[in-house]
């Protein structure tokens, strides 16, 4: 595993994105780059291979790229956490306020282990919002949500506010400019 590597070097910064004014930072850049990509994985199983984890909620779907294997690593189940209608059979629902509008995330309620300890992932923590909605579901589902982890933390973005104790853990953070 390696403990050293530059993650900010590998993450794409796109000005005015997407509208005028914004800086969008692309993780796609971390996941054409094997190393910075390899990086990330061993980064999140040396962060939780000693902590009492029973599964792990991907958010769709960056948020699935980085969850898949990192379950396969602990060996611990992946629970999908979808956009509206993405889900076949029993759902349960969480809308959720957007910049302009509105969301909702579903998540199949009988892949949550009643009782148990769930790592809510995705890849950049920006206000909260999606991540709140997940944590939601989690609880809602009857497991307990053990924290948050993100590549990217935007923490100027004010996500702690939505998110409140829950432990969040990111990789490298972004404090505006």
């Amino acid at each position: 595993m390696e403990e050293s590597f530059n993650l900010d070097t590998a993450i794409r910064k796109v000005p005015d994105f997407p509208k005028k004014g914004i800086l969008f930072y692309d993780i796609t850049s971390i996941l054409a780059e094997p190393r910075a990509f390899q990086y990330c994985l061993d980064a999140m199983e040396r962060l939780y291979k000693n902590t009492a984890i029973d599964a792990v909620a991907a958010i769709e779907s960056r948020g699935f790229v980085f969850a898949a294997p990192f379950a396969d690593r602990l060996k611990i189940p992946l629970i999908l956490i979808r956009k509206k209608g993405k889900l076949p059979g029993k759902t349960i629902s969480k809308k959720y306020q957007l910049e302009y509008g509105e969301a909702e995330l579903e998540v199949h309620p009988d892949d949550v282990p009643a009782g148990k300890r769930v790592l809510v992932v995705d890849d950049l923590i920006a206000t909260g919002g999606t991540l709140r909605a997940a944590t939601d579901l989690i609880i809602a589902a009857g497991g307990q949500v053990a924290g948050i982890f993100g590549v990217v933390g935007l923490p100027f973005l004010n996500y702690r506010a939505l998110l409140g104790d829950i432990p969040i853990t990111t990789l490298i953070e972004y404090h505006g400019e």
